[in-house]
C-alpha cells in the first residue's frame, strides 16, 4: 500500500471512530448513529429482555423503520424489578396485546434528545407531559442533568444514559419499566 493510500485509510478510520465516539457505549457495545434502534439494541448485553420482548410483540419491523422514534429503553435490571413471573407471563403469545401496550409506552413518535426534552420541561414551568405511541402520558422533569419520567402508575423512571443517537431516532436508557395506568 502506498503512503497516500495508508494515510487515506488511517484518516477514514479516525473519522469513523470520531463519528461513533460521540455515542455512549450501552451494555458493553458501541452504539452506532448510522444503525437503527433494533440493530444497536441487539448488541447491548443490558437489553436482552427488551429485545426478546420486542420480538415477542412483533415490533422489530416497526422499530427498524424510518421513525423518528425516541425509545426509553429499560435495562434487564429494570425488567428484573417487576414482580416474579411478570416478564415470563408477558412473553406468552396470549399476552401479546398487553406486552405491545407496555412496550409502546416506552416509544415517542419523535426524535427527542435530552436537551430538547429539558427545553420542553423548562417551557412548561418545570414539567412536561410526553404522550407515547402506546397511549401513556409520561410526566417529564429533570434534576441537574438527569431526566426523570413519572408513569401512569406513579413510578419514577430515571434516564441513566441519554442521547444514544440512532439512524431512526434516539435511545435513552432507563432504570424502570414504564407501565400504563392500572385497569
Amino acid at each position: 500500500m502506498t503512503f497516500q493510500k495508508t494515510l487515506i485509510a488511517t484518516a477514514a478510520a479516525l473519522l469513523a471512530t470520531a463519528a461513533h465516539a460521540e455515542n455512549p457505549m450501552v451494555g458493553g457495545a458501541a452504539m452506532y448513529a448510522d444503525k437503527n434502534i433494533i440493530e444497536n439494541a441487539v448488541n447491548s448485553a443490558d437489553h436482552e429482555t427488551l429485545v426478546a420482548a420486542v420480538k415477542a410483540a412483533g415490533l422489530v419491523e416497526t422499530l427498524s423503520g424510518e421513525g423518528p422514534f425516541t425509545v426509553f429503553a429499560p435495562t434487564d435490571d429494570a425488567f428484573a424489578k417487576l414482580p416474579d413471573g411478570t416478564v415470563e407471563n408477558l412473553l406468552k403469545p396470549e399476552n401479546k396485546d398487553q406486552l405491545t401496550q407496555i412496550l409502546t409506552c416506552h416509544v415517542v413518535g419523535a426524535d427527542a434528545m435530552s436537551g430538547a426534552i429539558m427545553g420542553m420541561i423548562d417551557d412548561d414551568g418545570g414539567a412536561h407531559v410526553v404522550p407515547t405511541l402506546g397511549g401513556c402520558n409520561l410526566n417529564a422533569t429533570y434534576d441537574g442533568g438527569t431526566i426523570m419520567l413519572e408513569d401512569e402508575q406513579g413510578q419514577t423512571i430515571n434516564v441513566t444514559i441519554a442521547d444514544v443517537d440512532q439512524s431512526n431516532g434516539v435511545i435513552h436508557v432507563v432504570d424502570t419499566v414504564i407501565l400504563p395506568a392500572a385497569e
